[in-house]
């Protein structure tokens, strides 16, 4: 009997011809779906490293309120040196620094989700966030993910 008589003669007539052909379709799926992801990730990474630079800047602006604010020069540093953080100025100083900086025009969509004062440790902590277009849809994957990123700044008084 000949080799290949061998395998006929135990049942096995099956041509394995093209049977790399859906594999190698499979692959190029599971390829594609993952550039698609590892993209969209990348792009919603790289929005929420500028939220953040742009959310430490506005910090920095409301701790720096207080630093050179008018209830310095006014009424100098009360309590031996400590300086008086308010939400509402360090607020408003937040705001008046996204609209110089043109981060509203930068950002569609961008939110001050809170600005928060800690009197006791001299900080002032912001939260912005802000919709982000994925360059590619997913099935499952919101194309439209809302990042989110924080930024603090503290006062020191040199002395």
């Amino acid at each position: 009997m000949l080799p290949t008589d061998r395998g006929r003669a135990a049942g096995r007539t099956r041509d394995e011809r093209g049977s790399t052909l859906p594999m190698i379709i499979g692959f190029a799926i599971v390829l594609v779906l993952l550039v698609g992801v590892v993209t969209d990730v990348s792009a919603a990474y790289l929005r929420r490293q500028s939220l953040d630079t742009l959310a430490d800047g506005a910090a920095l602006r409301g701790a720096d309120l207080a630093a050179s604010g008018v209830e310095v020069y006014a009424g100098g540093l009360a309590d031996h040196g400590r300086l008086r953080l308010t939400a509402e100025a360090a607020r408003g100083a937040v705001e008046r620094y996204l609209r110089e900086v043109g981060a509203y025009g930068r950002y569609p969509g961008l939110r001050l989700r809170s600005v928060r004062v800690d009197a006791g440790r001299r900080t002032v902590e912001v939260e912005l966030g802000v919709r982000v277009h994925l360059p590619f849809a997913i099935p499952g994957v919101s194309s439209r993910p809302f990042v989110t990123s924080m930024g603090s700044a503290s006062v020191t008084v040199d002395g």
